[in-house]
């Protein structure tokens, strides 16, 4: 098979009943696995009974978004991939223009669609948005999403680009390209490994783009909602690990991004959000610890 769709669930049933059809619908010319995280509901009685005819791979406990991955795709034998969220609704011909352009430019490891808010769908989704970049100090942000605020998608971004990191929501990648860049790196367990991965791939000389040719809608926010203390301890930890992992001498960026993670830690307490602010501090504990590793 050219292309597989895999979707990785974690207790997910509602999600897969509520976005799985589309997927089912508009997909052409792909097989679609679901690879289940070790889930302790009833989303393996939902897939075979309503869902005969896509695939599962049942990993046996919950791996994360990172190793989930990983160890679905080691069970898949296509020339390309595509990481989808369970919480992504695609639609008529989404697949066609991702495979098209991968197949016409070699030099090309990843794609992108434009993704759009479920909820909003007239605006874009924080998880990708129109195309990933990187700042000067490495904050991820996307055409149509900086930080928290989204722009209204009219149009403004209907151009093809290329871009520092593609989205986890919807990633079309070469299969060969993620084995021998490393795959996501299961330490980061979830968020930022996307970006982590693309760094590599483009260190290695390769090329991204996102295509606003194709268009998904993603909900968000399905794992932890943004005012998570454990989301705010991931971002932190793993987009320092991202830095010291892939920037040639990262020290000054490194120096300058403690003095502002100790700022959003202070802002953390002047909200009264306590638990993002110990958040902080736990993430850069972890971070050196961890860092220890990549050396």
């Amino acid at each position: 098979m050219k292309c597989s769709v895999i979707i990785l669930n974690w207790n997910g049933a509602e999600m897969l009943r509520r976005y799985l059809p589309s997927v089912v619908a508009h997909t052409k010319g792909a097989e679609i696995f679901v690879a289940d995280n070790g889930s302790t509901d009833n989303s393996l009685e939902v897939l075979a009974k309503e869902f005969p005819g896509v695939k599962t791979i049942v990993l046996d406990k919950n791996y994360g978004f990172a190793e989930g991955y990983n160890r679905a795709i080691a069970q898949v034998d296509s020339e390309y991939i595509v990481l989808l969220n369970s919480d992504v609704e695609v639609t008529e011909g989404w697949l066609n223009p991702l495979l098209a352009y991968l197949d016409e430019h070699k030099d090309v490891a990843a794609v992108q669609p434009k993704v759009r808010s479920w909820l909003h769908r007239t605006s874009f989704e924080h998880a990708g948005a129109a195309g990933g970049y990187l700042s000067k100090l490495y904050f991820p942000y996307c055409r149509g999403r900086i930080l928290w605020h989204v722009e209204e998608d009219k149009g403004q971004y209907d151009t093809e680009t290329e871009v520092d990191w593609t989205s986890g929501a919807c990633m079309c990648v070469r299969t060969q390209v993620y084995k021998e860049c490393g795959g996501l790196d299961a330490a980061f367990f979830a968020h930022m490994e996307e970006i982590d991965l693309c760094w590599r791939m483009r260190n290695a000389g390769w090329h991204l783009v996102c295509l606003p040719q194709s268009v998904v809608y993603h909900l968000g926010g399905g794992a932890l909602s943004y005012e998570s203390p454990r989301k705010t301890y991931l971002n932190h930890r793993n987009n320092l690990l991202m830095i010291y992992k892939n920037k040639q001498h990262p020290c000054g960026v490194l120096f300058v991004r403690g003095i502002l993670d100790y700022a959003a830690a202070c802002f953390y307490l002047l909200q009264g959000r306590f638990g993002a602010f110990k958040a902080v501090f736990q993430a850069r504990r972890d971070y050196r610890k961890m860092r220890r590793n990549y050396r």
